[in-house]
């Protein structure tokens, strides 16, 4: 996304970039001086780099960004084609309601009246009387394999699991992923809130990290 802000108290703020940061950037005129050098300019028929930016924050990381991400997304496309790209968004749109017609059960699936797009979104409202919360589903995925969904986003929708199983995931690999699902919500409270288990890392103590970060390395004698 992207664009130039409209006039209003945050009208001079830098928004885009989303997803994997590679969508356009837009921002009003005003920051435009501001820009980490350099600028790609156009000189009548020729494009350069500017480097005469005096009041510039300077270079920031690698100039190029996240072009990789760009010129594989458009080699996808080039490969896949017109009828390949039809058929990979429908096999992602059925692969996330197969899931939400495995799982619509076990979790309360909000907006549930008509099916679902490339995402199922799930939350855990059904499992607060047992004490198990969206983080210790995240947790207990790790353990059984599986890297865990965007959680508590959407912001609106508390609870939120947010899964997306795109179109690359075999039907043995979402009904192992719905059998961890419902496993998980079967489990003991206090040992959900333990996990993962198996990981060299386990939970970290939430609270105590926020009042008590630690912000660089120590090493331990």
């Amino acid at each position: 996304g992207g664009g130039v802000e409209g006039d209003g108290e945050f009208a001079g703020a830098v928004h885009g970039g989303g997803g994997p940061g590679a969508g356009p950037i837009g921002l009003k005129a005003i920051l435009e001086p501001f820009l980490p050098k350099p600028i790609l300019v156009k000189k009548q028929d020729r494009f350069a780099f500017d480097y005469d930016r005096p009041q510039s924050i300077g270079k920031i990381r690698s100039f190029y960004g996240s072009m990789g991400v760009l010129i594989r997304a458009y080699a996808y496309i080039r490969t896949l084609g017109n009828t390949g790209l039809r058929e990979m968004t429908e096999t992602a749109i059925l692969n996330a309601n197969y899931l939400k017609k495995r799982l619509e059960d076990h979790y309360e699936v909000p907006f549930n009246d008509d099916p679902c797009m490339h995402e199922v979104l799930l939350t855990d409202k059904w499992l607060e009387e047992k004490g198990i919360t969206t983080m210790d589903i995240a947790k207990g995925l790790i353990d059984r394999g599986f890297h865990p969904p965007t959680i508590y986003f959407p912001l609106v929708v508390r609870g939120a699991l947010l899964i997306e199983p795109t179109e690359t995931e075999s039907i043995e690999t979402l009904d192992q992923f719905a059998d961890a699902m419902i496993e998980l919500t079967q489990m003991d409270p206090k040992k959900a809130h333990n996990l993962p288990e198996n990981t060299v890392v386990s939970r970290v103590d939430e609270t105590l990290a926020a009042r008590k970060p630690i912000l660089r390395w120590q090493r331990e004698d």
